[in-house]
Formats: structure tokens, sequence, C-alpha cells
């Protein structure tokens, strides 16, 4: 019976708790402010994605290196190496950092733990340094991914003059943070605005991801994933879509995609008058030259007729003949000039020495 007593004993302290969820791996709570006593960290089990990422080739070919690290760490060790340590994403705002982060937690069967800015931005001078520092040593002691979004909050140049020095202090803490982070754990930072961040602290992450903005392919698919069983409704409307989506962050694509649908739940007929409104207000809100342009490549590329184009665009037939006309000629300059240079290149590579 004692052994059994000691035993229960034992299970109890190592069950997780709301303070302390990966009680069985690191002994410390959950750290909080000591002032305000909010916690300083998101902790996320078991990461939920509402949508699958949509990233190019590039981006995937990274993110799956990343969890290829971490399920051979061993062939690594073996060859006197370690799986990468800290990456930084960098792109606009939508366009899928911190989703990325979750799908790793996900496909690495890994808790997540996002920083809480708004927790840690202490009004007290001195204390968001050791509210962070307190953060980083927690997430050390467990297996884990730790993201840190917005990190130009907490990392901006030290040259900037308008900050003051408890942030440029907080830099000194993040380089020495990061400097010692272990190799069980993940540090993952996102920024929206690179340029502001303190170049040391840019020279420390082990991998720089750059998140684009959705091309005309990315669009279109990612158009069809959020129309959902309404995507066998859409017909031509989705090269419409994916054109005039095209560099437009994913997040606006989705909020844009809902409204449509909403509208179109709502009201009585189809869906194909909403989704013409929906042209129209994104194309009005585009500079004139690229109205004119997006009208002209609609057209030229088979997708509407010139009178839809115009309908859609508000550009005259006239002007996205002309339009065309122009880019076609641009484009036989173009071939035109990189067939003499490639000539001239080959001439030179022949010539007699």
């Amino acid at each position: 019976m004692p052994e059994l007593s000691e035993g229960l004993a034992t299970l109890l302290r190592e069950l997780p708790s709301r303070t302390s969820p990966l009680r069985g791996e690191a002994a410390a709570p959950i750290p909080v402010d000591l002032d305000t006593r909010l916690e300083l960290v998101r902790y996320e089990p078991s990461p939920y994605l509402d949508v699958e990422p949509i990233y190019p080739p590039q981006t995937w070919e990274v993110l799956q290196q990343i969890v290829s690290e971490r399920r051979n760490r061993e062939r690594l060790e073996n060859v006197g190496l370690a799986p990468t340590r800290t990456a930084l994403f960098t792109g606009l705002p939508g366009v899928g950092k911190s989703l990325a982060a979750r799908w790793l937690a996900r496909e690495l069967s890994l808790p997540l733990l996002v920083i809480d800015l708004a927790a840690v931005m202490s009004s007290f001078l001195g204390r968001t340094g050791t509210n962070v520092r307190r953060i980083l040593d927690y997430a050390k002691q467990v297996d884990c991914i730790l993201l840190i979004d917005e990190l130009d909050a907490l990392a901006k140049r030290r040259d900037d003059a308008t900050e003051i020095g408890e942030l440029k202090r907080l830099v000194t803490v993040l380089l020495q943070e990061i400097d010692d982070w272990p190799v069980g754990a993940l540090l993952i930072a996102t920024t929206n605005h690179s340029g502001l961040l303190d170049p040391a602290v840019w020279r420390r992450f082990e991998l720089k991801i750059e998140f684009p903005m959705p091309d005309i392919e990315a669009a279109c698919e990612a158009i069809g994933r959020f129309m959902s069983q309404d995507a066998e409704m859409l017909g031509d409307w989705l090269s419409i879509l994916a054109h005039v989506f095209a560099g437009i962050s994913y997040s606006e694509i989705e909020l844009a995609v809902r409204q449509v649908r909403r509208a179109a739940a709502l009201a009585d007929g189809g869906i194909e008058t909403h989704l013409a409104n929906l042209v129209r207000e994104k194309i009005a809100l585009l500079p004139h030259p690229a109205q004119q342009e997006l009208a002209a490549d609609l057209w030229q590329n088979g997708i509407v007729s010139q009178r839809m184009a115009c309908d859609l665009t508000g550009i005259s037939r006239d002007t996205i003949r002309k339009t065309a006309l122009s880019r076609k000629a641009s484009r036989k300059k173009g071939e035109n000039s990189n067939g003499r240079s490639s000539e001239l290149h080959h001439r030179v590579r022949r010539a007699p020495n």
C-alpha cells in the first residue's frame, strides 16, 4: 500500500494543469506578469488549422526541411550537426506566417507556445525584459515551438532615436537568449516590418523565410478552398477572381469570399451577381493604370470578352484595345532585344582570339 500511495502522489504531481500544462516535462508553471498576473504565453497543446496553408514551392521546401531535420535528428547528430533551432518568417500581414508555425507544430506533434505581447509589454521600467527572459527560459525546458509574433515590437533597431533605453536593453536580452537557445526547442519569430529589426537580432536566426503575396495560381487555389462547397458554382469567375486577387493577402481573399457567400445565401438567385459586384469593388480600388492593365490582361488571355472587361473595370473598349496592343508591342520589342543580345553574346563567345 505505501508503494501504491507513493505512486499515486507522483502521478498527481506530474499531471498537467492549467498553470503547468507541460508538467510532465517541465516543473515550472507558465510564467505570469508579476503585476497583472496575466499569463505571458498562450499554450496550444495540439494546434488546429482552419485551412491548409498555400505557399510557393520554395517556401514549402524550407518548411519541410525543418520537419525532416527534427524527424531525423540522429542522422544529423551522427555527422556533428543539429537541427535548425531558430527561424524568422518575414512578409506582409495575412500571408500565412503564423499559420506556418502552427503547421510545423502539428507536423512535429509539438505543443505551441505563443508569446502574448499585451501581457509581456509592461509599463514598469525593466519589467518587459524580465518577462521576455522568463518566457524564453520556460520554453527552453521542453520540446516545443515558441512563436514570437511581431518580433519588431520587441527587437527594434537600437539606433532608432525614438526608442527609449528600456526597449534597447530588451534587444540585448533577446540576443543573449537566442544565442543560448537549445536544440530541443524551436524558436520561430514573425515580422511584417523586417526593416525595423535590429541587425544583430536579424543575424541570430539560422533561417530566414520570406512569405510572398499570392500570385494568380495561388490566389486561384485559395479562392477555391475558401468557397468550399460553393466552388463548383464559380465557373469562369474563378479565373477572373484569381487575376483580381493576385497580390492580395490570403486573409483579405478569405474575408471577401466569405462576404460573397453570406450575401448569396441571404438573397434569392445565384451567386454571379455578387461575384460581379465583388470584382467591380476590388477593381475600383486600383489606380487607373492598373485598371487598364487588368482589363487588357483579362481580355488578352481570353478570360472574358472585351465587352465584359469593359463592364467589370469601367475601362472603355477602345482603351482596352490600345493597352493590349501596347503591351503586345512591348513584349515583342523585349523579345527582339533579348534575341539580339543573345546573338551578340554568341558572336562574342565564338570570336577568334
